[in-house]
């Protein structure tokens, strides 16, 4: 079997092994591809693996020898997964390899807030506290997060997990979902999104981008959210409106924003938001520790095993 890795880099920069893929065939392993690239590298593949580079019908349509797609990451919006059925080509993802790693990093940025330490240890590395009249000093935002509120948009296998740590800092949890769960720990209830909105003290996104959320945390949503409140994105840049938000933080109408994914990826060097002190940005990195990434790996690599072996596992559409 023929397998290309068009854009292995995000997921291996060196620090974990692809012998695992390519003791299932002849590989060839690129660490990025144009899409110019895309067709000429691709021409002789059985299977591809992508993460970010998106195989269009028209694509497919150039590749005849194409008979599957393993996605190196949950969602799969880079594959025309229905002209993909009908060119009888298998599309699989890989899911719940990040669960761990992304809660973990919604906390980094929730305490980061809370307590900044970043801020005082550089505060103290310019000798102000060398210079202190007294022992301490205390003269940013600090917030104790026992008895505050979290709003979590999105309760799959991140967001419930996001929820299980809130529980332990003492928090109470405010959950909107599409599907309401069947039950739902103590401390933690279902609302709509305007009581999220008005109640919570810190809000966190985890829920799938669509065509019918794109957006949704808008001017109007915004302006129900407490000028105390706090708002974490590590899920899709495009949930928000990244215009009203840039209003609604440079006019403090809410303090804080982190934001681990924005609406374009990699972002224009003058985004508006850069220029704002009370927003956080990370490089879509919430994903992306070696433990995740290894899991990711042994779960595309478990796919296509299957895949060779006529099963099915992960497969996100019928052929």
């Amino acid at each position: 079997m023929n397998i290309v890795v068009v854009d292995g880099y995000t997921l291996n920069s060196g620090d974990i092994s692809w012998d695992d893929v390519r003791a299932l065939g002849d590989c060839h392993i690129y660490e990025r591809s144009s899409s110019d690239e895309v067709i000429e590298r691709c021409q002789a593949a059985d299977a591809v693996l992508t993460n970010k580079v998106v195989f269009s019908d028209e694509v497919m349509a150039q590749l005849p020898n194409l008979k599957y797609l393993g996605v190196t990451a949950t969602g799969y919006n880079v594959i025309d997964v229905d002209a993909a059925s009908r060119r009888g080509i298998v599309v699989t993802n890989t899911p719940a390899y990040g669960t761990a790693s992304v809660a973990q990093f919604v906390f980094a940025q929730l305490l980061h807030w809370a307590q900044p330490v970043g801020y005082y240890d550089q505060s103290v590395k310019a000798r102000r506290w060398s210079r202190s009249d007294d022992f301490c000093y205390y003269d940013h935002n600090m917030v104790e997060l026992a008895g505050k509120t979290l709003g979590v948009v999105g309760y799959g296998a991140i967001g419930r997990q996001v929820a299980q740590v809130a529980l332990a800092f003492g928090m109470e949890v405010l959950v909107h979902t599409r599907t309401l769960p069947a039950d739902l720990p103590a401390n933690v209830s279902h609302v709509d999104l305007s009581t999220l909105a008005s109640r919570s003290d810190v809000i966190s996104l985890h829920c799938p981008l669509t065509e019918e959320n794109k957006g949704f945390i808008n001017a109007e949503f915004l302006s129900l959210m407490k000028p105390s409140a706090y708002l974490i994105n590590t899920g899709r840049g495009p949930l928000i409106d990244e215009a009203a938000l840039y209003d609604a933080l440079l006019q403090r109408r809410i303090a804080g924003a982190a934001l681990d994914v924005l609406a374009t990826e990699p972002p224009p060097v003058d985004h508006p938001l850069y220029s704002l002190n009370n927003c956080t940005i990370t490089p879509h990195i919430a994903w992306a520790t070696k433990e995740a990434r290894q899991r990711l790996m042994g779960i595309a690599v478990d796919n296509l095993q299957a895949f060779v072996d006529g099963e099915s596992l992960n497969r996100v559409n019928d052929v």
